[in-house]
């Protein structure tokens, strides 16, 4: 067994501008949207680092620098699935992973099933092998003031034959 930790946060951008707050590859209403080269998806992020590090293959701004045009507003669940097939081809089967969103707003328990279903879909595994939770940063720092969203994940992964 391999165990890998990720961990990405955004800040928000201006309010009114017309990208969307996307975790998890889910659309979330909200007034604002993270900040990012791609859609700054927290979430997806955050796993495909934890995938990334279980299985030793460095991490995501290696894999998809935010310096390549060719990354800018591209889909974050896209490429945590591309990164799950480098993982597959190295010999590793996904196991599981646990991530815990910090955010004060938006409220995201009515969306926590839908994120657990889009990653899981992602890494190919039934919605029961990713856990999602949200917390509040309780007003503290840049979170607690609502400047933006932290997430931390955690990945099982097995050897192939395992």
């Amino acid at each position: 067994m391999r165990v890998g930790i990720g961990y990405d946060s955004h800040p928000f951008g201006p309010k009114g501008k017309s990208r969307k707050l996307v975790l998890g590859g889910v659309q979330i209403p909200h007034d604002r949207a993270l900040k990012g080269h791609s859609d700054a998806d927290a979430v997806a992020h955050a796993v495909t680092d934890a995938l990334l590090g279980a299985a030793g293959l460095g991490d995501i701004g290696r894999m998809f620098p935010s310096d390549d045009p060719q990354w800018k507003d591209a889909d974050s669940i896209h490429l945590l699935n591309q990164a799950f097939l480098k993982v597959v081809e190295a010999g590793f089967q996904f196991v599981h992973a646990d991530v815990t969103i910090i955010a004060e707003r938006p409220s995201l328990a009515p969306h926590i099933g839908a994120m657990e279903a889009r990653v899981a879909e992602a890494v190919l595994a039934g919605s029961t092998h990713v856990s999602i939770k949200a917390k509040t940063n309780e007003g503290m720092g840049w979170i607690g003031r609502g400047e933006g969203i932290a997430v931390l994940a955690v990945a099982t992964l097995a050897e192939h034959g395992d």
